[in-house]
């Protein structure tokens, strides 16, 4: 307020109209100048529809999205009196924090199971959760092989090498889809997810989709396969790969950063596919919504071999109550959510190595959104 006083007497009576916006702006803010350290008000997105959401909103759930996340929050606290935390714990984390009435909302990257969904009734008053699809991406295989600048994969061999079937980089099953590569006599360190993950059950709904025989399990938040080493959330994971010598290990590609190179998919397509977000939404537009009321979980087609789109896709879904939410976070909780399926919002996640929703599903968000209470 220091700053208020001394601009007011420092301006004429005449600009009395202005020297009130610059207090305005200085006040609670920090040293930079910047509510929170973040961007001004004035730099925010002049369209965010905050209503009168303000306070805090506590969130959890799948790391995937936690780039995503911080994106939006950036934005939106920027523009909207409300400060988000989201933990990203890990889906399964998210999922029981809701379930248990302890976040308002979370992100799982796989759909509620009935018995969430039911248990989801005792926090909902009135009402159950339900499944929001707002952030897409392909889940790349990172590795770090030395000397290897590209690799090619199939799913039959990523299965072996996750089950321990595979274990060295020279084997022939990998050198017949490198022809070209020089791969080194060196052990393979598979790096899988420690914790219950949604990123794990989308990549283990690949395999199971396209290499049953290599990878008979049922799949699930939780791995399964035999062997391998572990590492919490996509972050831990793509650490381990990049200071690994002969790591591999899935995560979004949103975490394959700092030199991490990725495998390219031969899907039976006329040439392998990358994993980038085009080829990711182009599978993502296969999907079809199979939630019913006002729940939007989609089917993904896995074994898609359609020339370009990238099968290994992950949806995360941001779940909360359709009726029922708490009075007190759902100004803010229903803002927030609304800013991420607008078309900035979803203009962001191209932005940081995410996939939009296809114009037809996130038509059908807005309008769930819109009509939560």
């Amino acid at each position: 307020m220091k700053l208020q006083r001394m601009n007011r007497r420092a301006l004429a009576l005449g600009a009395l109209a202005v020297s009130g916006a610059l207090a305005l702006t200085a006040c609670g803010s920090d040293e930079t100048g910047n509510p929170d350290g973040g961007s001004t008000n004035a730099a925010a997105p002049s369209n965010i529809k905050c209503d009168d959401a303000s306070g805090q909103v506590l969130a959890d759930g799948s790391s995937a999205q936690k780039n995503a996340v911080d994106a939006w929050v950036k934005q939106f606290s920027a523009a909207c009196k409300v400060e988000i935390n989201y933990k990203a714990g890990g889906s399964g984390a998210g999922v029981t924090a809701f379930t248990q009435g302890q976040v308002p909302w979370a992100g799982s990257d796989s759909a509620l199971k009935p018995e969430e969904v039911e248990a989801s009734k005792k926090v909902c008053s009135g009402g159950q959760g339900i499944d929001l699809p707002m952030v897409g991406g392909p889940i790349a295989v990172g590795y770090n092989v030395p000397g290897v600048d590209k690799l090619v994969l199939d799913s039959a061999t990523i299965a072996k090498i996750f089950d321990s079937k595979i274990t060295n980089w020279n084997d022939p099953a990998i050198a017949k889809l490198n022809p070209d590569a020089k791969l080194p006599n060196l052990k393979i360190q598979a790096f899988h997810r420690s914790d219950e993950s949604g990123t794990t059950d989308n990549f283990t709904k690949y395999l199971i989709a396209t290499a049953k025989k290599d990878f008979p399990y049922e799949g699930g938040k939780a791995w399964q396969a035999k062997g391998g080493q572990s590492a919490p959330q996509s972050s831990g994971v793509a650490a381990q790969v990049k200071q690994t010598a002969g790591a591999i290990g899935y995560f979004e590609l949103s975490y394959a950063k700092d030199g991490i190179k990725t495998v390219a998919i031969d899907t039976g397509a006329a040439q392998p596919v990358e994993a980038t977000v085009e080829n990711a939404t182009k599978a993502i537009a296969d999907a079809k919504v199979v939630g019913t009321g006002k729940d939007l979980a989609l089917q993904l087609n896995y074994a898609t071999k359609a020339d370009g789109a990238y099968p290994m896709v992950l949806v995360t879904y941001e779940i909360v109550c359709d009726k029922g939410n708490k009075a007190d976070t759902l100004p803010a909780v229903k803002a927030f959510l609304r800013y991420a399926a607008s078309e900035d919002g979803q203009k962001i996640l191209a932005e940081n190595d995410y996939a939009p929703m296809p114009d037809d599903i996130i038509a059908k968000v807005r309008t769930t959104v819109e009509s939560l209470s």
